[in-house]
């Protein structure tokens, strides 16, 4: 695999010195398919390269100017095939699109090294995933987290990953989400207008433009940022609202680029954090009054962030043609919406 050149910006924030690992992470391109985790790895390795030479230290301070990471071939993954069932929405020679259930962790980590997406596919591709980022057939192009359902691909040659990841680099890819959320969405209300990065499009679309980065104090989470991390830009269109006066909603989504936790924390920044979150603060109580107590028991007591990946589409990375899926809410979101409904258990709606 070619050198991958990196140049980072003189105007990096001179009161928060940024670490170098971080710094590379943010400024790799999607097609890269480089975590911080594999940057780390490459550093003590002595494969990247920086204006001062060899850095080995991936806690030494960002320096301003070009980094030179050389990639070497993919190195086995720890993870073992696992005879788990998968909903294929589509597969051929090139990629495979699942539509993921909510519990389920799309790659292993320390807290999770079994029962994986990479683990089901390992079993069910026989070898035949994509090795770009470091880690042999993990085909992994983009994720969806572990209690959020539905779409995503994954890439079975090397030419799909990179063609795919450009896609979402390049936002030619569409992916599309539904989400149950507290509060409404109110081109009128002051408090969201005055927020930066705040502004409505045709039709009272929400968009949110913000740079999203890590916690300052809290590593497990990401938060909306002026100083550092990346950009990033949501489009959310309330579909629905519940209650008198209107106090939850259903949302469409829409991704513009993809950063870890990007709609948990731009519907959170504004107030409409996501039902069931425990991580955003979706486990605010919701108004008995405006919804009634059955409505409001049933958000309580539901037990993951409402989230559900509902369409996906690109262009093949073989021939060029359009593939669009989608996937319909699934049952317990279904049973959520027909709670704040108050109209009991409903089967799938078409209309959404």
């Amino acid at each position: 695999m070619p050198d991958l050149v990196l140049t980072l910006a003189a105007d990096l924030p001179p009161t928060e010195p940024l670490r170098l690992d971080k710094a590379l992470a943010e400024a790799a391109p999607a097609s890269a398919s480089l975590s911080r985790s594999r940057i780390v790895r490459l550093i003590a390795e002595g494969a990247v390269r920086g204006p001062a030479g060899i850095v080995r230290d991936g806690k030494a301070r960002a320096l301003p100017g070009e980094y030179v990471i050389t990639i070497g071939a993919p190195e086995p993954i720890d993870a073992r095939p696992e005879a788990i069932p998968l909903t294929i929405a589509y597969e051929d020679d090139e990629l495979i699109v699942i539509d993921k259930p909510a519990g389920m962790v799309v790659h292993p980590a320390p807290g999770s090294p079994s029962g994986t997406l990479v683990n089901a596919l390992l079993a069910h591709c026989a070898g035949s995933l994509s090795g770009i980022g470091g880690a042999l057939r993990p085909g992994i192009v983009h994720r969806i987290d572990k209690d959020t359902s539905g779409l995503l691909v994954v890439a079975k040659t090397d030419r799909a990953h990179h063609a795919l990841a450009r896609q979402f680099e390049d936002h030619s890819a569409s992916r599309r989400y539904l989400a149950l959320a507290h509060g409404v969405i109110d081109p009128a209300d002051p408090r969201l207008r005055g927020l930066p990065g705040i502004s409505f499009e045709p039709g009272g679309v929400l968009r949110i433009a913000t740079n999203i980065g890590r916690h300052p104090s809290d590593r497990q989470r990401q938060a909306v940022s002026t100083t550092q991390g990346r950009h990033a830009v949501t489009r959310a269109r309330m579909l629905e609202s519940f209650g008198q006066p209107p106090a939850a909603m259903l949302a469409e989504c829409r991704l513009e680029t993809g950063r870890t936790h990007q709609i948990r924390v731009h519907l959170t920044y504004c107030g409409l954090g996501l039902i069931g979150d425990p991580v955003y603060g979706g486990a605010r109580r919701a108004s008995v009054r405006a919804l009634g107590p059955e409505a409001a028991a049933a958000i309580a007591e539901f037990p993951r962030q409402a989230l559900h990946a509902a369409h996906l589409g690109f262009d093949h990375p073989a021939d060029g043609r359009r593939l669009s899926f989608d996937s319909p809410m699934p049952a317990d979101m279904t049973t959520l919406a027909a709670a704040l409904r108050g109209t009991g258990p409903d089967p799938l709606r078409s209309d959404i």
